[in-house]
């Protein structure tokens, strides 16, 4: 069919969008045609379409413009209708345009080539979501994630051709059989994407130029000896499974052969070497304490080895000391690993804590796998299975926090948007005021969260899920491990302590200093199961506050759940705190404190 146009004079400027208007400069252009302003005034116009009271003025300033130069008065109120309904939605031409040409390339490249893609969004920033995020959506589409390795892995991620998807690869290169990404999905089985030195936590790029220089490597003391790295880069390269390819070290064993090497093995030859070194360095600074610095056969630590190697192939006579892209001599002076210490691997918990803590990813294992068998008693709703779900039914969901954001809302009431990754996919949840004051602290301050709410289907592909309370994961699991289930149905029924009787009626204070606090501390806030009448003021602080009845009226600390504690107290059990987490693995928009 073709396109409709109130006025045929509008035919120039909606022609693009058969008739539809959706950019500003259509909205301009119509204003300025049927009021005969200028495109500046008409401008103006626009603008102030944008709220209440802008809409009125415009609304009195256009009829009487527009029926002044002989139009009709239904053309000018459908005309007006068009402009009213713009208000609530539209876009800059240019600025759709600049979106609308990478997002069109973006998605012909996720379906005609995912693991380049994705490689390539690694690598260059993957914005809002974190990496593991979008490691988690290559699992999807079926391509391997590739671990670290010292002789293979690069500066930025790279792609590799793989094996059959559906032969059990060898274990040592960290792939195991990939289920078949779904039929609306791409297929890219074909390919690993593998993971880049560039994520060592504390590694230098002059220091993954020389493993790029030097290598391959055939052992812990190669790359000791030529690549040149620090003790700490060397253990972290060690933990996160750079070296497991050298020495056959595959998944977790509980036992292993022996004089078969493990990473902890590997920690104590780092161990001594560093030893090696320090002694080496003591003798030969006592052997010659005045030798010259441009004679020395040590190179400086910010020395790039390419740089080197260029200058000594263009220059008319050698460059300075050249040893760091030249072979070296192996004199067998050097600590190596003889046998094996009897040290157990690391279980498979230890590795994926390893790699938050030194990668930002969990490479090996999801998190969340390490919770299934709870999450399965709990009949935990997986992201793969929302949309098999009835509308307005209740269920628990469960993940790894990617995202919190508090968006500014017209009514000005705040609204929290939660984003989990449960290993299949993205969960989105959203916390309404009546849901966020119990809750408030765990949402913001963990990291590892089950969450329970009503669905509600938006679309044939769409659910969102509207939050009536949150809970720690891992906190859970202790209590499911030392009493069981039930015990972790009546710790869910249970509303945080100051919380009982407020009958979802949460004070907004409590609510904004749990956002607002950038720690598990508690902060200044009297939830109303605890507003007993006017706060005393202390005399002569630092500030006004709550304070204790009785001698002196000292102040005291109210948390969001309004329980009362004394600022000298100190309850923090011994240990690390559940909601710590290695590295920041979410994204927050500027208003949230999680």
């Amino acid at each position: 069919s073709q396109p409709e146009y109130i006025k045929k004079n509008l035919k120039e400027s909606l022609a693009s969008t058969c008739g539809v208007v959706v950019f500003h400069e259509q909205v301009i252009e119509i204003i300025a045609t049927l009021t005969g302003c200028t495109l500046a005034e008409a401008d103006e116009a626009r603008r102030a379409l944008g709220d209440k009271e802008g809409k009125e003025s415009t609304k009195l300033w256009f009829f009487p413009k527009v029926l002044a130069r002989g139009y009709s008065t239904f053309i000018a109120r459908r005309c007006w209708e068009v402009l009213e309904a713009f208000a609530s939605f539209g876009f800059c031409k240019a600025h759709a345009a600049a979106f609308a040409l990478p997002t069109y390339q973006s998605a012909w490249l996720k379906a005609h080539h995912p693991a380049a893609f994705l490689a390539g969004v690694l690598t260059h920033d993957p914005g809002m979501y974190p990496k593991r995020l979008i490691l988690d959506d290559a699992r999807q589409f079926g391509i391997a994630v590739l671990p670290l390795d010292v002789n293979c892995s690069d500066d930025v991620y790279r792609i590799e051709r793989v094996g059959s998807y559906d032969e059990p690869p060898p274990e040592v290169l960290g792939r195991a059989p990939r289920p078949a990404p779904a039929p609306d999905l791409p297929d890219g089985r074909a390919y690993g994407i593998r993971l880049s030195l560039a994520d060592v936590k504390g590694i230098s790029d002059t220091e993954i130029a020389r493993i790029l220089a030097a290598r391959p490597f055939h052992s812990l003391t190669d790359l000791w000896q030529r690549g040149r790295i620090s003790r700490p880069i060397a253990e972290r390269l060690v933990l996160a499974g750079g070296l497991d390819a050298i020495y056959g070290i595959g998944s977790p064993v509980p036992v292993r052969r022996r004089g078969t090497a493990t990473r902890r093995d590997l920690l104590l030859q780092v161990l001594e070497l560093e030893r090696w070194r320090r002694s080496t360095d003591k003798a030969v600074r006592a052997a010659s304490p005045r030798r010259s610095t441009t004679t020395s056969t040590h190179l400086p630590a910010d020395t790039d080895p390419r740089a080197l190697a260029a200058a000594q192939s263009q220059g008319a006579k050698p460059v300075g000391p050249v040893t760091a892209v030249q072979l070296t001599l192996d004199l067998d002076d050097t600590p190596a690993l003889t046998e094996s210490s009897g040290l157990p691997e690391m279980s498979g918990a230890e590795r994926v804590r390893a790699e938050l803590e030194i990668l930002g990813l969990d490479v090996s294992h999801h998190v969340v796998d390490f919770y299934a068998p709870l999450l399965r008693e709990l009949d935990v709703c997986w992201s793969r299975d929302l949309l098999h779900r009835r509308t307005r039914s209740e269920l628990l969901v469960a993940g790894v926090k990617v995202a919190t954001q508090t968006p500014p809302i017209r009514s000005g009431r705040r609204v929290v948007f939660l984003t989990l990754d449960d290993g299949t996919g993205p969960v989105d949840a959203t916390f309404f005021e009546d849901a966020q004051g119990p809750y408030a602290a765990t949402l913001f301050h963990s990291w590892l969260l089950v969450v329970r709410g009503v669905l509600r289907r938006t679309g044939p592909k769409g659910v969102s899920l509207r939050a009536t309370g949150c809970w720690e994961l891992p906190m859970l699991h202790e209590i499911w491990q030392q009493q069981g289930i039930e015990a972790v149905y009546d710790q869910m029924r249970l509303l945080p302590a100051g919380f009982e009787h407020v009958s979802g009626m949460v004070d907004e204070h409590a609510v904004h200093g749990a956002a607002e606090s950038s720690s598990t501390r508690p902060v200044m806030a009297r939830p109303p199961a605890y507003d007993t009448g006017p706060t005393p003021i202390v005399q002569g602080g630092d500030g006004a506050g709550p304070t204790a009845g009785g001698m002196g009226r000292r102040r005291v600390l109210v948390h969001t759940s309004g329980y009362k504690q004394s600022p000298y107290s100190d309850i923090r059990p011994a240990g690390e705190d559940s909601k710590s987490v290695p590295r920041k693995l979410w994204h927050r928009s500027p208003g949230s404190a999680g």
